[in-house]
C-alpha cells in the first residue's frame, strides 16, 4: 500500500515537472538541442564556446567552464548551459587522450 502511494506521488510530481518545463521553454530547448546534435561538437567549436586556445591549461578551462555555467544558470538558459557543458566534455576527452595515463 505504501509503495502504491509513493508511485502515484512520483507520477504526479513528474507530470508537474513536465508542465513546468513546458511553461519555461525548457522542453522546447531540449528538443531543439537534441535535433541539432546530429553531429558531434568539434574541438574548434568547443574552444570558441569556452573562449580558450589550444595552449590553455586544463585548470583554466575548468575555471572558464565554471564561470560560464554559473552565469547561464542565473540567466536561466538551459540551452547555453548545455552548450557550455558539451564544450567542456569535448575538450576533456581531448585532454585525456593527450596526457599519458
Amino acid at each position: 500500500m505504501g509503495s502504491g502511494i509513493l508511485v502515484r506521488a512520483f507520477a504526479q510530481a513528474y507530470r508537474q515537472a513536465l508542465q513546468n518545463a513546458s511553461k519555461n521553454g525548457v522542453a522546447r530547448e531540449a528538443v531543439q538541442n537534441a535535433v541539432r546534435r546530429g553531429k558531434a561538437m568539434t574541438e574548434q567549436e568547443a574552444r570558441q564556446i569556452l573562449g580558450v586556445t589550444e595552449g590553455t591549461a586544463w585548470e583554466e578551462i575548468v575555471k572558464k567552464y565554471n564561470h560560464l555555467f554559473e552565469q547561464n544558470a542565473k540567466s536561466g538558459s538551459f540551452y547555453l548551459q548545455s552548450k557550455v557543458h558539451r564544450a567542456k566534455e569535448c575538450l576533456e576527452n581531448i585532454y585525456q587522450n593527450k596526457t599519458p595515463s
